[in-house]
């Protein structure tokens, strides 16, 4: 049957043996597969078409062998399978939802940072991933998470039980950088850099927009208000986080950030399938 590649993890065994963790679409629905021996810089790249020989299913754990795997090509817009795997969302609607937030906003010198970035950040975030798997492992990924929680923040803002106590240019902000340190923490293709490792995306994330406040004149108070954004975004320390929310704007992104995540999660998980990620199977 063939394939179409939604994400891939490369792993390495206790043995030292490589493998990778696929997930894969058919027009019958999504599958995990664990693929043996496969390199990392073997093929196949999520979007790419693929056929299996053979899959192994040990109580609803799903392998096969490199030899069992024949990777095709890249699927054009016509083939059958090109629809799913998941695209970068337009550009109409990203603007529209700008539109609407800078609406609610008062700060001339952060609307103009966000007017700027906004255009600036869509064509870049449209061509990366927001992670090598578990939520919006796809290129364009990163847009799409983003976009999310924007547009989740439009229908949030206007019902919040204290809107005194919030800035919202703060969260806009704060989400449009939270994950930037991605464009420098992956390759387009969703290969790790040594950059993740060595310095991750929050502190890249924290450190390049510190830079674009400096540069705008924004005064030193407000500007750790908003960076506390960025480093706070993972909402605790054993997932990430050097510090911990403590102002309600960075809580706000760290929930919304959570949502996106996991509703992508349930989204793109089979019926009956275990979501590590959630501790618990996903249910269809």
């Amino acid at each position: 049957m063939e394939y179409i590649v939604l994400s891939r993890q490369d792993c390495i065994a206790r043995t030292g043996a490589p493998y990778v963790n696929l997930k894969i679409a058919s027009q019958n629905g999504n599958e995990q597969l664990c693929v043996w021996d496969v390199a990392k810089n073997d093929p196949p790249k999520v979007g790419q078409l693929v056929n299996f020989m053979s899959i192994r299913d040990d109580q609803g754990k799903k392998s096969a062998r490199k030899l069992d795997m024949v990777p095709g090509t890249m699927p054009t817009d016509e083939h059958p399978l090109y629809k799913l795997l998941p695209r970068p969302i337009k550009r109409e609607l990203w603007d529209k939802t700008f539109c609407n937030l800078i609406s609610l906003c008062k700060d001339e010198k952060l609307i103009d940072i966000i007017k700027q970035y906004a255009d600036d950040l869509f064509p870049r975030y449209s061509k990366y991933p927001a992670a090598t798997s578990v939520h919006h492992a796809f290129p364009g990924g990163l847009l799409n998470h983003t976009y999310q929680m924007l547009h989740m923040l439009e229908g949030l803002y206007p019902c919040y039980p204290y809107p005194e106590d919030i800035k919202i240019e703060r969260i806009i902000i704060g989400i449009m950088f939270h994950d930037w340190g991605k464009l420098c923490e992956y390759k387009e293709e969703g290969d790790p850099t040594e950059n993740m490792y060595l310095l991750g995306h929050i502190y890249m994330s924290a450190n390049y927009l510190n830079g674009i406040l400096r540069d705008a004149g924004i005064d030193k108070r407000e500007t750790n208000f908003i960076i506390h954004c960025i480093l706070a975004h993972h909402g605790a320390m054993e997932y990430g986080s050097p510090v911990l929310p403590c102002i309600p704007e960075a809580q706000i992104i760290t929930y919304l950030d959570n949502l996106s995540a996991k509703a992508d999660i349930f989204n793109t998980t089979g019926n009956m399938e275990k979501a590590f990620s959630l501790g618990t199977h996903v249910v269809k």
